[in-house]
């Protein structure tokens, strides 16, 4: 299938272009970008031509940061196309769910993708927690922003999220792997003095029967990122390291997943099947959890940020 991708930042040229030149079931066959372009690849720097000039592009991938995203996906959802949304699918809920509505409308696939989701040990650690009973889990998510948003102010913008963009990845994990649901009962958002978006969070949510569940976000941490969930329960303990890429229960390693290899390139071969099915896939609990914070959030002021 023919794939436009909308938005050659980083996470396209680090991510996106790889997974879809490495699957058998796309062609990268347009971008659109006001600077970014692939070689080869016929570059657009506006979207609604590219829609006009390509119809035979019946799949458009969104790169774009959250904030301007809602246009594109409207724009496209309107033209007939299938859409893949980056995470977060939106900059608020009740976008997700007018794109939502519009895909059903115009009966075309939408794609809610949570990257994360795709790492090697998650589905091995959603199986494991099924049949026990969780007694603590802690989410330590921490990482240099100055490393992974190089100079990319908008992570500090209104919607741009700040350090919910790498905790939502955290989010996205926690909400596959229990069996069952929890909400967030309080949060402590530290914001820079000249910033709009929180750079630290401390979150603890409400479970069902009982169990203590936090997260610790930091988005200065040197050297190593720290992406780490660890699920104490009354058969034993369970660690997801690496962002979900390495597992240990008890401390034993657990063997890898087999099957397709990278998150990326699940994320899309999970968008062919949407597609050929004529599927959405638009689950928004990670978001809805990052909805909660920032409405039940202690704002707590955080010293001035400057890259």
């Amino acid at each position: 299938m023919l794939i436009a991708l909308v938005g050659i930042g980083k996470i396209a040229v680090d991510q996106h272009v790889p997974a879809i030149a490495g699957s058998a079931d796309w062609e990268l066959a347009a971008t659109v970008s006001r600077h970014g372009t692939v070689d080869g690849v016929e570059a657009f720097t506006d979207f609604g031509k590219m829609l006009d000039a390509r119809p035979d592009i019946r799949v458009v991938s969104l790169c774009l940061p959250p904030v301007p995203r809602y246009d594109y996906a409207a724009q496209a959802i309107r033209a007939g196309r299938h859409v893949m949304l980056e995470k977060p699918p939106g900059a608020t809920l009740s976008e997700c769910h007018a794109l939502l509505d519009l895909a059903r409308a115009h009966r075309v696939s939408l794609y809610a993708t949570w990257h994360s989701r795709q790492a090697d040990k998650v589905p091995a650690a959603k199986a494991w927690l099924a049949d026990k009973t969780l007694r603590k889990l802690t989410v330590t998510w921490k990482e240099d922003v100055r490393h992974w948003h190089p100079g990319q102010d908008w992570v500090f913008d209104p919607g741009g999220l700040g350090i919910f963009d790498p905790g939502i990845n955290a989010l996205s994990i926690v909400t596959e792997i229990l069996p069952d649901p929890i909400h967030l009962t309080e949060a402590q958002l530290h914001f820079p003095a000249n910033r709009d978006t929180p750079i630290a969070a401390t979150c603890r949510f409400h479970h069902p029967d009982g169990a203590e569940v936090s997260a610790e976000l930091d988005w200065l941490e040197p050297g190593t990122p720290v992406w780490n969930i660890e699920a104490v329960t009354d058969e034993g303990t369970l660690l997801l390291e690496n962002g979900g890429g390495k597992m240990t229960v008890d401390g034993q390693v657990q063997d890898a997943m087999p099957g397709l290899a990278g998150e990326y390139p699940r994320l899309y071969a999970q968008m062919a099947d949407l597609v050929a099915q004529g599927g959405i896939d638009m689950d928004l609990a990670p978001m809805r959890h990052v909805a909660d914070a920032f409405t039940l959030g202690q704002r707590v002021v955080a010293p001035a940020f400057e890259w």
